[in-house]
């Protein structure tokens, strides 16, 4: 298993990085450019039309890796149909929102509506399928084999609606930055890829495939931006994330290895509750947070690599709690 996850890392960078300088030039040529927010950080003016919507590159790099694998890793499916319903409900937000001029892309309600219908879907099969246990690791009680599992009974589904919404809107939060939900994605997909592998929980080729994906986006995704994943690929991550924490019985480990996630998602909550109860005072300069650190005068690299090893600290941390 080792050997084939490995060979899934490099197939699906292979894939990755060979897409992405042929496909960005095609976004620049169909005008697929990013749209800046003109009261954000004015260093970010200059990202206007920087190409946007490389979220098919990992899509398509995850998904031709993951063709090779299903036969023998049946499991990839749940995962994998997340991760693209997910992703494909940001490509139609993308798409409204560039080649369509509605800048508010898919409108609340319709997002979530199909958010609820692939959480639904993938939470009936794990109800039903007999190959997932529905029960969840409680870190630092002993691991798989002698640790305390958290039953919710009833509270199952909606447990999963708020962790699996929650990590989607959390890993689209954090996409604001050059690289840095690439970055942030890449060491949690290792930190799942080296658990799958530990406990033959038959999808490592997948959450290998995600790795390789991203490093071979990472390539074209570093500052100085050349191209944006945008919904289309922040969206298919979250899925990814919370998908696969779910089929090893791990979402409780998101809040640990996913910390970043969530503050970005907290920060936004914070900052609109503030601006609420205050009549228009604001909590944070601006939100999400790795804003509020660049108008601090943090460089964008600065937060990134910040953001970054404190997920990879964390992700130590999580194993330890195995």
């Amino acid at each position: 298993m080792i050997n084939e996850t490995i060979l899934a890392i490099i197939i699906a960078f292979a894939i990755s990085a060979l897409l992405c300088p042929i496909v960005i030039p095609f976004l620049h040529k169909l005008k697929f450019g990013q749209q800046v927010r003109d009261d954000g950080p004015q260093a970010h003016l200059k990202k206007q039309g920087t190409p946007t919507m490389g979220g098919l590159i990992i899509l398509s790099s995850i998904i031709i890796t993951s063709i090779f694998y299903i036969p023998r890793y049946p499991k990839i499916i749940p995962v994998l149909f997340v991760t693209v319903g997910f992703g494909i409900i940001g490509f139609l937000d993308d798409y409204i929102k560039i080649v369509m001029k509605r800048s508010e892309g898919l409108n609340p309600k319709q997002k979530l509506a199909g958010q609820i219908i692939i959480t639904g879907i993938f939470g009936w099969y794990l109800m039903t399928s007999g190959q997932v246990e529905t029960s969840m690791l409680i870190p630092f009680t002993g691991g798989f084999e002698n640790g305390w599992f958290l039953d919710l009974g009833l509270l199952f589904w909606p447990g999963l609606f708020i962790i699996v919404l929650g990590t989607d809107n959390g890993v689209n939060f954090t996409d604001g930055l050059d690289g840095l939900c690439t970055s942030v994605t890449i060491l949690v997909a290792t930190f799942f890829t080296i658990v799958a592998i530990g406990e033959n929980a038959g999808i490592s080729p997948i959450t290998g495939a995600v790795v390789g994906s991203l490093l071979g986006f990472l390539l074209f995704n570093v500052y100085p931006a050349r191209v944006f994943m945008g919904d289309t690929g922040s969206l298919a991550l979250g899925g990814f994330v919370a998908s696969s924490a779910y089929m090893m019985q791990m979402p409780i480990f998101i809040a640990i290895v996913g910390l970043i996630y969530l503050v970005e998602v907290l920060s936004v909550i914070i900052q609109v509750t503030y601006f609420k109860k205050t009549g228009g005072k604001r909590f944070f300069k601006m939100a999400p947070i790795h804003h509020h650190f660049e108008l601090c005068g943090w460089s964008e690299t600065r937060v990134v690599a910040v953001f970054s090893i404190v997920t990879a600290i964390l992700c130590l941390v999580a194993y330890l709690g195995l």
